[in-house]
């Protein structure tokens, strides 16, 4: 990626079909619906972290960086298609945000960096 990237965060909540689904299950809708939506997507990257032993609200986050908001909206559009969304897990919020954005717009040195 150039330029300075985008980080969003997307608080997301497992639902009882997403539970009821076995492992394989799992991993096959994973590899087959959500890989080629971020395989047409190269430009974004995509984390994924469990909170549900921490956090009640949420179960887990996905973490994504771009530096390309098209391409953002256009693979958040194409997971709205998919059972991903709303049928295997409730997305609660999504947090756009920009990195040390204060040290960049004051000249100061990067917190942490």
């Amino acid at each position: 990626m150039s330029g300075k990237p985008y980080t969003i965060f997307m608080l997301i909540r497992t639902t009882t079909n997403w539970l009821s689904l076995d492992t394989k299950a799992r991993f096959a809708f994973v590899r087959e619906t959500i890989g080629p939506i971020l395989a047409a997507h190269p430009t974004v990257r995509m984390r994924f972290f469990d909170s549900e032993f921490f956090c009640a609200q949420v179960s887990d986050v996905v973490v994504w960086e771009t530096v390309d908001l098209f391409a953002w909206r256009n693979l958040v559009d194409r997971l709205r298609e998919t059972p991903f969304w709303g049928t295997y897990f409730d997305v609660t919020n999504i947090i756009p945000s920009v990195e040390n954005s204060f040290a960049d717009t004051n000249d100061a040195k990067a917190i942490g960096g």
